[in-house]
């Protein structure tokens, strides 16, 4: 799966990265926690491939590293953990739920994101 980068509170631009991916069937299965990263821009999209399937049994040491939603219960239940050196607030987590949420609903889009 790839990342999917947006922009929310108008500035902050994200890239935000499913954590694992599972296979059934020859066909991927959105996963449910997602790392957040503050988005550098294309030098620092490069390291993406070094950020997919990063477990969080460890203190995150990039500068970027803002956490990671979990979704409990999608459309019902979320945990944002903040373990990054970056904290989202409230409305910037909410916001991001969203962004996820409508990925999730329409998985035909994450094999459009780098095409």
């Amino acid at each position: 799966m790839a990342a999917i980068f947006f922009t929310i509170s108008t500035t902050l631009k994200v890239m935000v990265i499913p954590d694992t991916q599972a296979h059934s069937n020859g066909h991927q299965i959105i996963t449910y926690t997602y790392s957040v990263y503050k988005d550098q821009g294309d030098d620092y999209t490069t390291l993406e491939d070094s950020k997919l399937s990063e477990l969080h049994l460890t203190k995150h040491h990039d500068p970027n590293y803002m956490g990671y939603i979990t979704f409990e219960d999608p459309g019902r239940l979320f945990t944002y953990t903040a373990d990054g050196e970056l904290k989202l607030n409230a409305d910037q987590v909410e916001e991001i739920i969203e962004h996820i949420s409508h990925y999730r609903d329409n998985p035909g889009l994450w094999r459009h994101i780098h095409q």
